[in-house]
């Protein structure tokens, strides 16, 4: 499969945001819904959706819906078609202090049971 370059420089682009890598960061082990990646990045919900976007139109990530809520998971087309994304966020993010921490919100947030609608609801994890 060609890549074509347009294609190439346009994920380049979709890469070089940090709120974007700390969304792919926590998103490297599993899907997670809009409310989730908010609350775990403390950023809003336009924001958010607006990096997702990204993305997803460069065909890194892929959405589905559940009940209400949007998850938002690595896209394994995209994965194999540039397979550096997954080699950036796995070896080189937690190399960072920010990445670290957002990563061990995703990890309270997990321990803690929470969900979708109790995040909805204003409880903290």
């Amino acid at each position: 499969m060609e890549v074509k370059i347009v294609d190439l420089v346009q994920v380049m682009k979709a890469l070089a945001d940090e709120t974007r890598l700390r969304i792919l960061n926590i998103l490297v082990e599993g899907a997670l819904c809009v409310c989730e990646i908010e609350e775990i990045l403390g950023i809003s919900q336009s924001n958010a959706s607006r990096h997702l976007n990204r993305l997803t139109n460069v065909k890194i990530l892929e959405s589905y819906k559940v009940g209400n809520y949007v998850y938002h998971k690595f896209s394994q087309e995209g994965i194999q078609e540039y397979p550096f994304i997954k080699e950036i966020v796995e070896d080189h993010t937690m190399k960072h202090d920010l990445y670290k921490k957002d990563y061990e919100r995703l990890n309270k947030y997990r321990e803690s049971g929470f969900s979708c609608d109790e995040l909805k609801d204003g409880q903290v994890f």
